[in-house]
């Protein structure tokens, strides 16, 4: 080992990011190659569902996991991105990794790479299997970065795959049609693994279906071979194994019904019981989707405001906000808004836009990334919104508080925004 050795995660992972000039440079040449330094651990995981897709993945991980659970089984979990802290990307066996493991395997996999070209998510990616591969536990669960076809998890052959409901983001590296974006998520699919399928449109099923043909890989779809609906409050899901009635999921919003049937498929496939497709819908947790605040400092400042936080970032996570927006018992709501350059903005602020009296925009703090304030005021003046900017996230809520004590906010527009205000709110 290295100097790195006595040194803390975030110091590795400081050291790692100097290691390619590129945050995202899309090719597994480089992932092969330390994977191979690091002795394979790919090939030595529990069995792995494999997540893609552009909205959802990390939702319909968490009722997975919540699932295998509720069998009395175990999982490892990769996502990403962290939040509040990266420890959040790595789950062994259910409990989050320890500093003192996390920093074990970050400084082996910086040792072992040797100063080589490599990107971050790629040699954090590394690290999170040979984590994986040390620690037992019945199934390991692989949310895709970015993509699919060419992403860093995209090196093992998988139980079962899943690709959640594909839309238009990421285009300057993905492609700028959903076929095409539809085409890298579908590079997930291995030669006779069965594969999960979400809604998709007509372009992106095609592209799907013909890469599953292709390698001869058994679809189960949403709408042929598995359906799922509501009905007085209640989840009910159906395929070739029968009926379910289940309470609605723990995590809100019209999305997670489709979310929630594609965790069922896979756990009906792994031969969960009904107990435990129950558990997947009750125990999941996933922050920063819809999440209400409960305690904290912006909590103090709220006082009889209700207070939500998440971080979809593109148009479909705007409709499925407005959505859930509408269902909600009636309050005026307030956004605080906060996104990156990358991101298609009007898209995602659009089909809000009628279910809000107002926005304040903010910059996000520490991202470079970030979008000014005032185009994000700007943006949302376009599409029909009252905006303006503020400082921070604490000075925008006081001025919403200030003048409307009894509203509901939502601090929304981006994952990064999201876990600043998760740190910051402890």
């Amino acid at each position: 080992m290295d100097n790195t050795a006595n040194q803390s995660s975030d110091a590795i992972l400081d050291r790692m990011m100097a290691l390619h000039p590129k945050i995202i440079d899309l090719t597994l040449d480089r992932v092969w190659r330390l994977l191979k330094a690091l002795d394979d651990p790919q090939e030595k995981l529990p069995p792995v569902i494999h997540i893609a897709g552009t909205n959802g993945k990390g939702s319909t991980q968490a009722m997975i996991r919540a699932g295998i659970e509720g069998m009395g089984k175990s999982a490892h979990a990769y996502t990403s991105p962290h939040l509040a802290k990266f420890h959040e990307r790595i789950r062994l066996a259910g409990e989050l990794i320890s500093e003192e493991h996390l920093t074990e395997v970050l400084d082996e996999c910086y040792a072992k790479n040797d100063g080589i070209d490599i990107t971050y998510f790629e040699i954090t990616t590394c690290a999170a299997l040979l984590a994986f591969a040390r620690t037992k536990a019945d199934y390991t669960l692989l949310e895709v970065g970015l993509g699919g076809r060419l992403d860093a998890t995209n090196v093992i052959t998988p139980e079962i795959s899943v690709i959640t409901p594909v839309s238009k983001d990421h285009e300057q590296f993905l492609g700028d049609t959903i076929d095409k974006i539809a085409a890298e998520k579908a590079g997930i699919i291995k030669r006779g693994v069965p594969c999960v399928v979400g809604p998709q449109d007509d372009a992106a099923m095609d592209v799907i279906e013909a890469t599953a043909l292709r390698l001869g890989a058994p679809l189960l779809v949403y709408g042929q071979h598995w359906h799922v609906s509501t009905e007085r409050g209640r989840l009910i899901y159906q395929d070739d194994h029968g009926l379910l009635d289940l309470p609605m999921p723990a995590l809100l919003g019209a999305h997670q019904v489709i979310n929630a049937g594609a965790a069922l498929a896979v756990l009906r496939h792994l031969g969960a019981d009904d107990a435990a497709c129950e558990a997947a819908m009750v125990n999941a947790e996933w922050p920063a989707r819809m999440q209400r605040l409960k305690s904290g400092p912006l909590i103090d400042i709220a006082g009889d405001a209700e207070l939500w936080l998440d971080g979809g970032h593109n148009a479909a996570a705007g409709i499925a906000i407005a959505e859930l927006l509408k269902a909600l018992p009636q309050r005026n709501v307030h956004l605080i808004c906060g996104m990156l350059n990358t991101k298609d903005v009007n898209g995602y602020l659009a089909p809000i836009a009628k279910e809000v009296v107002s926005l304040t925009a903010v910059s996000i703090p520490g991202e470079a990334n970030t979008l000014p304030a005032e185009a994000t005021a700007l943006a949302a003046a376009q599409v029909g919104m009252e905006a303006k900017t503020a400082a921070n996230v604490a000075t925008a809520l006081k001025d919403i508080i200030a003048d409307h004590p009894d509203c509901r906010v939502l601090i929304c527009g981006s994952l990064y925004l999201a876990g600043v205000v998760l740190r910051e709110n402890g």
